[in-house]
């Protein structure tokens, strides 16, 4: 079984070898490891309060949104939030959907002297299945990682 060094070391290698402007990009096991043996690691969703409401939620993750259900319009109040209930100082992962706007956190907060982001990659849901539908091929959920239903 993987240290959790070496998988920090190798999401930080799969950042820099995709272009990331964070610290590392991890698939969801890895990041439930992390979070399972680091007291210090943070998990922070950033899906809209409806997506958490309706799809599920991961328990003990910090819940604040990066774009408002609906219209998916910017939480302007995003990283104040952030900094309010994260310590900049440790370790902070960031999930969403799919991967595209936890990324887009993680390079937020990288940005604003967070100094340990990481995206997990494939988010809560994953990639669409030939029908269309989510939390089937990849991510969170179909790795089987604890979640909750409303």
């Amino acid at each position: 079984m993987e240290t959790i060094a070496a998988i920090l070391e190798k999401a930080q290698q799969r950042a820099q070898e995709m272009g990331l402007p964070y610290k590392g990009a991890l698939l969801p096991i890895e990041a439930y490891r992390i979070l399972q043996e680091s007291a210090q690691a943070q998990l922070v969703d950033v899906r809209s309060h409806a997506e958490l409401d309706w799809v599920g939620r991961i328990p003990g993750a910090t819940e604040i949104e990066l774009r408002s259900y609906p219209g998916m319009q910017p939480n302007p109040g995003f990283l104040d939030q952030l900094s309010g209930q994260v310590d900049k100082k440790l370790p902070v992962l960031f999930i969403c959907r799919s991967g595209a706007r936890s990324s887009q956190a993680a390079a937020m907060a990288g940005a604003a002297d967070f100094t340990d982001c990481y995206n997990i990659l494939e988010g809560f849901e994953g990639d669409k299945d030939e029908r269309g539908h989510r939390g089937k091929l990849s991510g969170w959920k179909a790795a089987g990682l604890p979640w909750v239903q409303s």
